[in-house]
């Protein structure tokens, strides 16, 4: 789920050189306040039950001005305070305060007990050049603030520093996406308490609000999302219930990188066995592509083109509906890919089915048994990429290559082996195993093209997103003078859009398909209590024209999308319509339909 530019996979190799061949060089860091206040290592010491509408309002205030301050405070930047366990220092007060002004007060005077902010000598500006988010900063003069902590508050801004790094934040070198620097992931207990529930709610929120590429996209009000798990996460009452709420939260910010990665087995439907079959989201409807095991596939007696239609009597269409706020997803042909991996989940028992076949309606009963391990399992209908071989002539006329197999070093090879054909049709309906954007990509273009361009934070400027020079694939010989088609679907994610971005620029390449996954960019992994591991996209990726692609994904620039009858009859529709446009609309039918079946 993340790509590498040809620059950082060197610097990354340089790095595990010098490692490896200085065994003797052990550097010690320096103590920070993470490894000196130990008062909460045993426990926040915060119980919450129930909370009234103006516990919740003060909860949400304080987890704005905790944020806020993490990343501006020059105490905090510096590593100087323990801030977690500052959040558990003035989280009593403000849950006993009667009321909001008590609640600023009190939150007024922890800040004031840090110590005096320095004022700047060579303080931070916001460059407008190039910049494509603005910080949400024009709530510190908001009155609901009170004119005493707004001023204090806005002291902090403006005195913040100008320091390229910060103790919880650094930018990785040459792309830019964030590093979530000395997040303790408090593994033990798995269920923590309300005080370290509530604070995973804090951390991911504030890493949103200032360090989410895509923040200004996520189409929900991000203020309110704050107000409305507040109450949810507090209460809790187990360590299955918390994942649940994690899950919904990540959620709600639309980015398929954004998961609970570390717990999807609390996503429903929760159990530890399958129907032993593949299932895809079909013309919208669920429907067997393959077998995760053929033998014990077939015994359950689904035939591929079986719709799914309901589970021990459940409408699959109600299911879906259930399950849909767990899942984290870009847009809607992603989160229904990922249901679809997972709707024939639950316990290791039998389970009553429902399915169309044709014109009739089947009831099976089948067996839920536990997953093949990864080496035996059968991976044909859980993607649209043709088996066999990485490359292959279809015909004296088509070259095909498909990126799940791909290897960079043969990328010359596969180009000198497609000359002389028509078109080369590059198959990324799949997750590249190599990356490839440069070694393949320099081979289909005649000049500089630029292709992507990217969008960073600015530690200086919390919230702050400053648009990067364009990137561009570079010519090299040999070049692919005919036509490319390149094929993708809601599989297509992260890199493959990326690889996808930069092969459309060239010369006479066209996209064919259905819109991608809508998630691209460096993910950014993000501990939670508990040992809980999230992550985001780390940098903004868009056109060169800034068109975007977050949550929209790569819009093809021909439509084309499998049909049911076409699932049945094992046919590839998608390679087909683009088969059509290297060799001609006249070309007949059943002859695209043979090719295609190479």
């Amino acid at each position: 789920m993340r790509f590498l530019t040809p620059m950082l996979s060197a610097v990354l190799g340089l790095f595990i050189v010098a490692v490896a061949f200085s065994p003797a060089m052990k550097l010690q860091p320096a103590q920070t306040a993470l490894d000196t206040d130990r008062e909460f290592d045993a426990g926040s010491g915060i119980a919450i039950k129930d909370l009234t509408a103006t516990q919740i309002a003060n909860l949400v205030l304080l987890g704005k001005v905790w944020g806020f301050l993490k990343y501006h405070h020059p105490l905090v930047t510096a590593g100087k305070k323990h801030w977690d366990y500052e959040l558990f220092r003035i989280m009593p007060p403000v849950l006993n305060a009667a009321d909001a002004a008590t609640a600023r007060s009190a939150i007024r005077a922890w800040i004031e007990a840090l110590g005096d902010v320095p004022d700047c000598t060579a303080c931070a500006k916001l460059n407008e050049r190039e910049l494509h988010l603005r910080p949400r900063v024009t709530w510190l003069t908001d009155d609901a603030l009170g004119p005493e902590l707004g001023a204090t508050l806005r002291a902090v801004h403006r005195n913040r520093s100008t320091a390229g790094r910060q103790h919880y934040l650094s930018l990785a070198p040459n792309v830019g996406n964030p590093s979530f620097d000395h997040e303790l992931p408090y593994a033990s207990p798995t269920f923590p308490d309300a005080g370290y529930r509530l604070l995973a709610l804090y951390r991911f929120w504030n890493i949103i609000e200032y360090w989410f590429p895509y923040r200004d996209v996520i189409g929900t009000n991000w203020d309110e999302t704050l107000s409305t798990f507040i109450p949810r996460v507090a209460a809790t009452a187990d360590a299955a219930g918390y994942k649940r709420e994690l899950l919904a939260l990540i959620a709600s910010v639309h980015d398929t990188h954004a998961n609970l990665w570390s717990s999807l087995d609390a996503r429903p439907p929760v159990g530890t066995c399958h129907i032993p079959v593949i299932v895809r989201f079909i013309e919208n409807k669920p429907i067997v592509t393959g077998y995760l095991d053929p033998a014990s596939g077939r015994a359950t007696g689904l035939e591929v083109g079986d719709i799914l239609e309901a589970v021990d009597g459940v409408a699959v269409t109600e299911l879906v509906t259930r399950w849909t706020p767990y899942y984290a997803a870009s847009n809607e042909p992603t989160r229904l890919r990922d249901i679809g991996r997972s709707m024939t989940r639950g316990d290791c028992a039998p389970v009553s089915i429902r399915i169309a076949r044709d014109s009739e309606t089947v009831h099976l009963k089948v067996m839920r048994q536990p997953e093949p391990e990864p080496a035996k399992r059968s991976t044909a209908g859980r993607t649209n990429d043709r088996p066999g071989d990485t490359f292959r002539k279809l015909s004296p006329e088509v070259a095909y290559l498909k990126l799940s197999s791909v290897k960079a070093s043969e990328a010359t090879t596969y180009i000198d082996s497609a000359t002389g054909t028509k078109g080369l049709v590059i198959d990324i309906r799949n997750y590249p195993s190599e990356f490839v954007v440069f070694a393949l990509g320099s081979h289909l273009v005649e000049r500089s093209t630029p292709f992507a361009r990217f969008t960073t934070g600015d530690p200086a400027n919390p919230g702050a997103f400053h648009w990067t020079p364009p990137l561009s694939l570079q010519p090299a010989s040999p070049r692919y003078t005919g036509k490319i088609l390149i094929l993708v679907d809601e599989v297509s994610q992260s890199q493959s859009e990326y690889t996808t971005m930069a092969f459309r620029a060239a010369p006479d390449a066209t996209v064919v398909g259905s819109t991608t996954a809508g998630a691209d960019g460096n993910v950014s992994p993000i501990p939670l209590p508990g040992g809980l591991r999230s992550m985001i996209s780390g940098i903004g990726v868009f056109y060169p024209d800034k068109t975007p692609t977050q949550r929209i994904g790569i819009i093809p620039d021909i439509e084309a999308r499998p049909t049911i009858r076409g699932i049945r009859a094992g046919r590839d529709e998608v390679l087909e319509v683009a088969l059509r446009q290297i060799l001609g609309a006249q070309t007949p039918a059943a002859e695209l339909e043979r090719l295609a079946k190479q």
